[in-house]
């Protein structure tokens, strides 16, 4: 199959997979569905198509759509709003829990919209290749690819809105009226489309394929997915499955899983690939987006400045930083955040003393994960790239997840044993002891921390604090650790941190207007509501 990087233009000049934001995307007749009548006639077709489908669900390469895995972050105890000298409102409103369904519509309704249209571009393909006289091969892995992109579409909006229109076939007018349906029924299909892919691809990929969709990512998903939907049984299957496959392996040194220059490494499942090609936009943006504004190194190569001028958005909170330091968690702390004036792990040499603007940034912190070495960015810069070329790719699901993830089914199911081996396995990469004689909500407890400190700021923060049901509380972890009694309110009322009491233009009551039975969940886009005439229903308390 083709690289990503040749099918670029095709997701440019297919009209329906690119309406307008003025166009609602669910409801309205896709015109030019027709054009596609004798497409897949190729391998090569029925290849570029599929190959959009990544470009269409993640739009790591641009700027805007990258605007809700970061706002996600901020509506948790692991990051703030951050940047406190450029217009923030499509930050301020999720960061702070003001956000209603018409006061936010970039980060909102941008991502509403690019998850259905990837989800009908995927439709498209699921339904137009049947009759495509490519081999069952191409066909089958092109099959197996759009339907993981369905399912983890709908994943991520059922995260986000709970119930949602449901759609497996393309639809013209006849999709007027719909409504929306159950999460039960959405995370059935969402189960059918990976077990179907998983039986469809392959283990693994090489050459220029290599990063595609594998058998694996789609049993690591529905090991996931199970998770959330309280299915222990069969969530402990699939993350065993992935674990004991041999197919991949935790990274000895856990600041080498985001290194730019580890793409697709022996412990990644599935990551959206990037890099500095200067024809392309195929790079990342995050890194620039969270990077420190206003940088000063103790090198003097302007050039490289230029090259990654950050933005400063969602910074880490010393909350999160405490996390660590109370499990003397030194290399996962160094390794996801890099405060101000301290040296940059791994970078120590070019960067030993990390320096910017201060009065930008609530914390005073950046994320390490995301963090670009001085040596690429020189490198970057001789290249002539401005900004988005970064070549960091953007890893979606990991091996520590999965260990994780058996752990917690694993004390579900009973097995304190196999729960403590799992997040021992992942404490010992980085050196921390083992825990031991841990029972009960001690041990859920345990492992609720584990993975916050391994996964932070990998966008799994907040859609954990709203599945995890608080054993002693008996209420979703989100709604006691928000509010105006939550931990973290809590936290920001006595902290002392130096920074974040100095920059007060970003409130340190941050979450205090979190509302338990609305926030659980994001509004569903006011627009989409209005050109539904009302039949798509809006969340509770919007």
């Amino acid at each position: 199959m083709k690289t990503t990087i040749k099918i670029l233009p095709l997701a440019a000049i297919i009209g329906f997979m690119s309406p307008s934001c003025s166009e609602d995307f669910i409801t309205t007749p896709q015109n030019g569905v027709e054009d596609l009548d004798n497409y897949f006639s190729t391998a090569e077709e029925c290849e570029s198509f599929t190959g959009s489908l990544y470009v269409g669900f993640s739009h790591w390469h641009d700027w805007w759509q990258q605007l809700l895995r970061l706002i996600n972050e901020t509506a948790t105890d692991d990051a703030w709003m951050g940047n406190l000298g450029q217009d923030n409102s499509a930050y301020y409103p999720f960061a702070h829990y003001t956000v209603t369904a018409t006061n936010a519509p970039d980060g909102l309704y941008n991502f509403y919209y690019y998850k259905y249209q990837n989800i009908s571009a995927a439709n498209t393909l699921l339904k137009r290749i049947q009759d495509s006289p490519v081999s069952e091969t191409v066909k089958n892995q092109c099959i197996g690819q759009a339907k993981f992109f369905r399912a983890y579409s709908y994943w991520e909006l059922v995260q986000n809105f709970g119930d949602v229109v449901l759609l497996t076939e393309p639809i013209g007018t006849s999709g007027l009226g719909l409504t929306r349906s159950p999460k039960a029924e959405v995370y059935a299909q969402i189960v059918k489309d990976l077990k179907e892919a998983a039986a469809l691809l392959p283990s693994e990929w090489t050459g220029v394929d290599k990063g595609r969709v594998t058998s694996g990512a789609c049993e690591a998903l529905l090991a996931r997915t199970y998770l959330f939907m309280g299915d222990y049984d069969n969530a402990y299957t699939y993350a065993d499955k992935v674990i004991n496959s041999g197919r991949y392996a935790l990274e000895p040194n856990f600041i080498d899983i985001w290194s730019v220059y580890n793409h697709n490494g022996q412990e990644s499942i599935f990551e959206i690939q990037a890099n500095s090609n200067q024809t392309y936009a195929v790079g990342a943006r995050i890194p620039t987006v969270t990077a420190a504004r206003g940088e000063s190194w103790s090198t003097d190569d302007l050039e490289a400045k230029k090259a990654m001028d950050g933005w400063g958005w969602c910074v880490p909170t010393s909350n999160l930083e405490q996390a660590y330091i109370s499990e003397g968690d030194d290399i996962r702390r160094k390794s996801t955040i890099v405060k101000y004036g301290e040296p940059v792990y791994g970078d120590e040499d070019l960067n030993p003393e990390y320096k910017f603007k201060t009065d930008d940034n609530k914390s005073c912190r950046v994320w390490r994960k995301f963090y670009v070495p001085i040596a690429m960015r020189q490198e970057l810069a001789s290249a002539g790239n401005i900004d988005g070329k970064v070549p960091l790719d953007l890893i979606c699901i990991r091996l520590a997840e999965m260990y994780l993830t058996r752990a917690e089914a694993a004390f579900r199911k009973g097995e304190t044993a196999q729960a403590l081996a799992d997040i021992n396995t992942i404490r010992a990469r980085v050196g921390l002891p083992a825990k031991t004689g841990l029972s009960g909500n001690d041990l859920l407890y345990a492992i609720w921390k584990e993975r916050r400190l391994e996964l932070a700021g990998e966008g799994m923060r907040l859609y954990d604090l709203r599945r995890e049901i608080d054993p002693v509380q008996n209420k979703p972890r989100i709604s006691c650790v928000m509010g105006e009694n939550g931990e973290f309110v809590r936290y920001n009322a006595t902290s002392t941190d130096e920074w974040e009491v100095m920059n007060t233009k970003e409130p340190s009551n941050e979450g205090h207007l979190f509302q338990e039975g609305r926030h659980e969940l994001w509004p569903i886009p006011q627009a989409e509501i209005d050109r539904s005439n009302g039949s798509i229903s809006q969340n509770p308390g919007y």
